[in-house]
């Protein structure tokens, strides 16, 4: 039976991330994928993804903070350039569920520079946007675009210049803890690695139902869909930010990203399914409502140039687990509920702490596995 210091479950952002820093720190790391590495099951795949340190709770805003310095120094190591800078802008309406204030206060604690504001001064700023009255604004230089597919990549190449052993087609069927690390059951055979971080999003309670261990999770197909710009270049990242709708139904969008779309989405549509199920069709219901949103919001926005699917793995609250198992230590668990991949790079890191120095330099004390099954 081959032996590894850490197996990694899963090479979506967040266990490729994990990969890399575990190579690059000198362990001897193997890592699996059920699927070609790059596929399109899950939720790393397509372009474009927002990064920003405009949360609601400092516990995330600080953990953007560290995710921009691990973002520089991925790019700086790799060569690449992942990230694109645009500024953005969270609109959160007063009667809604939401506070500018709760955002607000997160960032000043934090020292995040931001602006808060009315709906006539975003549309001296960005007349493409038409947003009704009763709409507090919270504005920050610092969000951006992160490149998803390209950082995928990227995750994956260094950590197989660093050294790690990368199987992709292989699927995990089995994690058995016995005290001295854990043994990794494969259809390609057997393993044992002193630590198992697994990053496996949808199918994580496949491994974890048989060791007393389950996580809630809610599953569902998501969508985006990218709309023709009539204006480009007033769509452009230089002209146009990053949105985000924060009320009872929550949308998103950027500006144009290495085409001439507006690529926009609702963010949790409860179109639940498992991977079993899933169907990898847009509703056209869900489109044809996010057209209503896009156009109202953004009246120059086009007609559908294509929709694609992904897929959801929602915690209660939505809230990140990042820890090992309460009863099973050796096994680590990694789950961002549908808004990690902008800390990708410094989750990557974290469970890499973990799994080395069992302990991580960043607070992640919120982030913890349930202490009991469900």
């Amino acid at each position: 039976m081959e032996s590894f210091e850490v197996a990694v479950v899963g090479m979506g952002a967040l266990g490729s991330a994990a990969a890399y820093q575990l190579a690059r720190r000198g362990a001897k790391v193997v890592a699996f994928e059920q699927y070609d590495l790059g596929h399109v099951r899950g939720a790393s795949h397509d372009t474009s993804r927002i990064v920003r340190t405009s949360y609601g709770a400092p516990q995330y805003v600080r953990l953007a903070q560290s995710a921009y310095r691990d973002w520089a120094d991925l790019e700086a190591e790799s060569g690449e350039r992942l990230l694109t800078i645009t500024g953005g802008v969270i609109f959160l309406p007063t009667a809604g569920p939401y506070s500018a204030s709760d955002f607000t206060a997160a960032l000043e604690e934090c020292e995040v520079p931001h602006e808060l504001l009315s709906p006539a001064e975003v549309q001296a700023r960005w007349p493409q946007f038409r947003v009704p009255e009763g709409v507090e604004t919270v504005y920050t230089a610092d969000t951006g675009i992160a490149h998803a597919a390209r950082t995928v990549a990227t995750l994956q190449m260094r950590a197989r210049v660093h050294g790690a052993d990368i199987r992709d087609r292989t699927r995990v069927e089995g994690l058995v803890p016995d005290g001295g690390g854990v043994i990794v059951r494969t259809a390609n055979g057997d393993f044992r690695a002193g630590k198992v971080v697994v990053a496996a999003d949808a199918w994580t309670n496949a491994l974890l139902e048989p060791l007393g261990a389950a996580i809630p999770l809610d599953v569902m197909q998501e969508q985006v869909t990218y709309f023709q710009s009539s204006r480009p270049e007033e769509h452009g990242g230089d002209r146009f930010p990053v949105w985000i709708w924060e009320d009872e139904e929550c949308y998103y969008g950027f500006p144009t990203y290495g085409e001439p779309t507006i690529k926009a989405a609702r963010d949790v549509s409860f179109n639940r399914m498992t991977p079993q199920e899933r169907t990898y069709v847009p509703s056209p219901e869900l489109t044809a409502q996010l057209a209503d949103f896009v156009h109202g919001l953004i009246p120059d926005a086009g007609g559908e140039m294509r929709t694609v699917t992904c897929q959801y793995a929602l915690t209660p609250d939505r809230r990140f687990i990042l820890s090992p198992l309460q009863d099973h230590p050796d096994v680590i668990v990694a789950l961002a509920a549908g808004h990690g991949f902008k800390f990708t790079p410094a989750i990557g890191r974290i469970l890499a702490e973990l799994a080395l120095d069992g302990e991580s330099t960043d607070d992640i004390s919120m982030f913890a596995a349930p202490a009991t099954a469900r």
